[in-house]
């Protein structure tokens, strides 16, 4: 499924209505650019080794997610086959968010250390629960992941260049596992 360096923005998870349009669940932190008409997007497949290039025609928010509008398609027939497709882009086309925003292939693979230096683990996955996301943290004994909230409070530093993140170790934590 493509080379793995692609940016992951949105999964089509059906179709929407008989004009073509697809129902995508967002994995971007910038849909109003990622989904904007006119927006180019790479569509890859499980058993296809081509990408498809495709054109946002028209976007809209829908429940948890959005509706997307191909210029490529214009009925139901045509949107079918892209069900399970995943959207991405190049990485070079990655939005600069600032010092504080991270794209979650960066955070993946990091190492966690407390602010006194004790190892954690590392970042296996990250939950989008709610109001902020949580970092799932592998042990490096093994045993039950770590969650840990990316909030100011806990998370200190996070340095992507040298995959370390560096947390304050807050009561509570202890019962995240």
């Amino acid at each position: 499924m493509g080379r793995p360096e692609w940016l992951v923005v949105g999964h089509i998870a059906g179709t929407h209505g008989i004009r073509g349009e697809v129902r995508v669940i967002s994995r971007t932190d910038y849909p109003e650019v990622r989904f904007a008409p006119g927006s180019q997007l790479l569509l890859s497949q499980e058993n296809k080794e081509e990408m498809l290039p495709l054109t946002v025609e028209r976007s809209r928010p829908h429940k948890k997610g959005y509706i997307l509008q191909f210029r490529d398609w214009t009925d139901i027939n045509q949107s079918e086959s892209l069900k399970g497709g995943t959207l991405v882009v190049d990485p070079e086309e990655a939005v600069d968010g600032g010092d504080d925003e991270f794209y979650f292939h960066e955070i993946l693979g990091c190492e966690v250390f407390t602010t006194d230096g004790n190892r954690v683990g590392i970042i296996t996955d990250i939950l989008q629960p709610g109001a902020n996301d949580v970092w799932v943290v592998r042990p490096p004994e093994g045993g039950r992941d770590w969650l840990i909230p990316y909030i100011d409070d806990v998370v200190q530093d996070v340095d992507v260049s040298a995959k370390r993140v560096v947390i304050h170790w807050m009561e509570g934590l202890e019962d995240s596992r």
